[in-house]
């Protein structure tokens, strides 16, 4: 059955929509060119785009620059402001940006231990304020938040998760509360990660593969032909539960002591480096864990590093042994602290312990993966939703 009138122009408008962000400014000529339709049809959902406030005219192309031939159209980026938020144990870090996913104010605010929970929401409510007024954003249409812990897959709320500030659960809904025109959401930190490996950093080249955690604490996230997995319970990927062998004891359901995370996290890291001597003096915005992984990569501390990894590989041999993803990705700031030296060493270690082939990889984004991750999903869900003109 042919698709109705409405039916085609809603297609043909995502289409243009989506070439335009793409690829940039495009006259009417090259739309046509890209789109493959008619001259009359191009012009026509041109004027309609434009009535509707989403594209406008931003210059002129060709030799001469005069006619309506010569005009670029591109999307008007200020028909929304996206916000993107990634909250950590020990603070939090905002930008603002246009409808394209360009950024335009940047800010943190560290929140101590002992902030109760009423003064630490105020101030990430407040930090948010604060950046969306530099970025000249009046409202916010899209809010994304990354945050450690469980997401329940049904309600798409943060769940109680043992070892998290209750400041966490309290802020996403006085969020809403206080900008009740945005679309707030809120992800598992480790799964915005890797939505920007795969499209911006170590696993653009790859629909499937595991991205490895390794922060504060430890998570992965799993990616297989290119879509996100989550898990029945939004659990898939909680990897510092896993029980391993050279652990004290065996984690429970309420703390992962005694799994992965008691051989990588950033305590058991930090405790590791002062078993070898090392230190890594001041270091600034970066979590100590990674400023001594750095370290120990600039000074060839190889003894430490080789016991980092095999403790690495039993985790990432286990994964391996799973889901067969054939790529991983050392993500978190210790990931990007290791680069290629630790990396190296773990691929050296699952070759031995495993016979699928695993490329391991460190991150290309590092720390900041989960707020790139998810401002390219809030731009992902405001442009769903925008780019849709003749379906409202």
């Amino acid at each position: 059955m042919p698709a109705s009138p409405s039916t085609a122009r809603a297609i043909n408008d995502r289409l243009a929509l989506r070439l335009l962000q793409q690829e940039g400014p495009l006259t009417a000529g090259q739309l046509k060119q890209l789109t493959g339709l008619s001259r009359p049809t191009v012009a026509d959902l041109v004027e309609r785009l434009a009535a509707s406030g989403l594209i406008e005219v931003v210059g002129e192309s060709g030799e001469q620059r005069r006619g309506p031939n010569a005009r670029l159209y591109g999307i008007v980026a200020d028909r929304a402001h996206l916000a993107a938020l990634d909250v950590r144990m020990e603070g939090v870090s905002v930008v603002v940006s246009d409808l394209l996913g360009r950024a335009l104010a940047h800010s943190s605010v560290p929140i101590g231990d002992d902030t109760g929970t009423g003064p630490a929401v105020e101030q990430a409510v407040a930090l948010v304020e604060r950046v969306a007024k530099e970025a000249g954003a009046d409202r916010l249409h899209t809010l994304v938040i990354g945050a450690p812990g469980l997401i329940d897959p049904a309600t798409g709320e943060l769940r109680d998760s043992t070892g998290l500030p209750a400041w966490h659960r309290r802020l996403v809904a006085t969020l809403q509360e206080r900008l009740p025109e945005a679309r707030v959401r809120v992800e598992n930190e480790t799964n915005l990660a890797a939505v920007a490996e795969q499209r911006e950093g170590a696993a653009r080249d790859r629909d499937t593969f595991v991205l490895l955690w390794l922060g504060h604490g430890t998570g992965a996230a799993v990616v297989l032909d290119g879509t996100l997995r989550r898990g029945a319970s939004g659990g898939t990927g909680e990897i510092g539960f896993l029980p391993v062998p050279g652990t004290a004891g065996l984690p429970s359901a309420t703390a992962c002591d005694g799994g992965f995370h008691s051989l990588a996290g950033s305590a058991a890291i930090t405790e590791l480096a002062r078993e070898h001597g090392l230190s890594a003096g001041s270091t600034g915005p970066e979590p100590p864990a990674a400023a001594l992984v750095r370290a120990a990569v600039a000074d060839g501390a190889d003894a430490f590093l080789d016991i980092l990894a095999d403790r690495l590989a039993v985790g990432v041999s286990s994964v391996v042994a799973i889901l067969d993803p054939g790529c991983l990705v050392l993500g978190g700031e210790v990931g990007q602290a290791g680069g290629a030296a630790l990396a190296t060493r773990v691929a050296h270690r699952v070759r031995r312990m495993s016979p699928l082939p695993t490329e391991v990889r460190p991150s290309g984004l590092g720390g900041t993966a989960v707020l790139r991750g998810a401002l390219l999903t809030a731009r992902e869900r405001a442009q769903e939703e925008l780019f849709a003109p003749a379906e409202q």
